[in-house]
């Protein structure tokens, strides 16, 4: 191994997390500061936080609302063609014994 081409280990580095949480851990840096530890994310904890910031779950929900809404409507005119066909179908019908 060469000499002199290594950085210095600190084997005692102190970590400190923006919740305030601190551990220590070896690491060529003598102070880590993280903004996340498992002390404060939502998987370790259990408290998940939607965060929505650009409100992607509402657009999604009012797309899926408008499909719904036009396979609503596209139900309604199929029925109001079967509806339409057997009354023409009635009418030929009735034209038919006049006959």
């Amino acid at each position: 191994m060469k000499q002199d081409i290594h950085p210095k280990y600190y084997p005692k580095a102190k970590v400190t997390c923006a919740c305030g949480n601190t551990f220590t851990v070896g690491s060529t840096q003598e102070v880590i500061n993280v903004e996340i530890c498992s002390a404060c994310h939502p998987f370790y904890t259990g408290k998940q936080k939607l965060i929505d910031t650009a409100r992607r779950v509402d657009k999604f929900q009012k797309r899926i609302a408008a499909q719904a809404q036009k396979a609503a409507a596209a139900k309604g005119k199929k029925a109001k063609k079967e509806k339409q066909k057997k009354l023409q179908a009635a009418k030929k019908a009735k034209v038919k014994k006049e006959k």
